[in-house]
């Protein structure tokens, strides 16, 4: 059968309604762009790079409160101790592999001062999971005119998922991996608010996958065995979560809410495992904090207290956003190997078999 999302396989995770895309861009203003690579020659490409635009763009005189949390630090992310000292995302967040953070870092500023958005200094914040298995990561394909590409293209509404930008060449729970997006809608303190998260999944065993607490992957591998095995795997990899919101959060806030992300991966079955980067970055539009010299902010600030149901939004969005990626990611050879995605036709079977009440499309 085609690739679907998870919703229309008739799989739903979670209480709260999504926003209209399902997707990071639900919270208004968040644009996502990819640009992808894909060629044989004159060496094996299964790569690229992802960005995330906040505010349409203006993020780089328009900052945003942020905050980071890190499950495991197998991994990179640029920009991240500005974060943590700051509490301030004032750059697009760009995702792509291992060995290509430094082009694409150095591209993001080269973009902002040809755009003349950048009048003095910017750290900018890029992060990367290792794509070695299909991908020729020693041929450092993405180049500068990736990056201007994805920054060009960067868009609201749907969000392209599975082997796409940074997720092209990505494993995730011994199945092709990728990029994967969900959202929710909740109402705090009188305010209708978004929740949106991009993930690029590229970790984990497969025994351990998890479907709405189904052990599907455990099922799976064992009616795939004789033909499919797992993928030489101990668990290891990275997944970067990007959490995007409008409710009014301010820094130690926006660190809490990444937090809730371990909760999300682990509810798929991530373990945190020794060699896997699980790092987590959460940003709020909620206010307006200008480029320049030092000024008073008018901020407001959502009770502690009313948390919650930001916190379960988060959750759901990070799982199900794990899932698209795997049911949206098509079979993919490379470097050394293929990479199968995971049957849909099975999971259905699978889930039905754990949830009759099901209604299975």
């Amino acid at each position: 059968m085609s690739r679907a999302r998870l919703r229309e396989l008739g799989i739903t995770i979670g209480d709260h309604p999504t926003g209209q895309f399902n997707a990071i861009t639900d919270v208004p203003g968040v644009l996502v762009g990819h640009s992808t690579i894909i060629k044989d020659e004159p060496r094996i490409a299964r790569t690229g790079v992802t960005v995330i635009v906040p505010r349409e763009g203006e993020i780089w005189n328009d900052h945003a409160f942020a905050g980071i949390y890190s499950l495991n630090g197998a991994g990179e992310m640029t920009g991240s101790h500005w974060i943590e000292e700051a509490g301030l995302l004032a750059t697009p967040i760009a995702i792509t592999n291992t060995h290509q953070v430094g082009v694409v870092r150095d591209s993001l500023i080269e973009w902002a001062v040809e755009n003349g958005q950048l009048e003095t200094w910017t750290l900018p914040v890029v992060a990367e999971t290792y794509d070695g298995r299909l991908n020729d990561i020693a041929a450092f394909h993405v180049r500068r005119e990736h990056v201007y590409e994805a920054m060009r293209i960067a868009s609201s509404g749907p969000v392209a998922e599975g082997n796409v930008g940074g997720g092209t060449g990505m494993c995730c729970h011994g199945f092709k991996g990728g990029i994967g997006t969900a959202s929710r809608r909740v109402e705090v303190c009188g305010l209708e608010c978004s929740i949106g998260v991009l993930v690029q999944a590229n970790y984990g065993s497969r025994q351990h996958l998890r479907v709405d607490g189904v052990p599907v992957g455990r099922e799976i591998e064992s009616r795939l065995k004789a033909i499919q095995p797992d993928p030489p795997s101990n668990g290891d990899g990275s997944i970067i979560v990007i959490i995007a919101t409008d409710a009014p959060l301010v820094p130690v806030q926006c660190q809490r809410l990444a937090q809730r992300a371990t909760l999300g991966v682990g509810r798929v079955g991530g373990m945190g495992h020794n060699g896997s980067g699980d790092i987590f970055l959460a940003f709020s539009t909620g206010n307006h904090i200008p480029a320049g010299p030092g000024q008073l902010y008018d901020l407001q600030m959502l009770p502690n207290d009313s948390m919650n149901r930001l916190f379960e939004a988060t959750v759901e969005s990070v799982e199900e956003s794990i899932l698209n990626a795997l049911t949206s990611a098509e079979t993919m050879s490379g470097l050394k190997g293929t990479v199968e995605a995971i049957p849909l036709g099975l999971l259905k079977e699978v889930m039905a078999a754990h949830r009759p009440d099901y209604h299975f499309t």
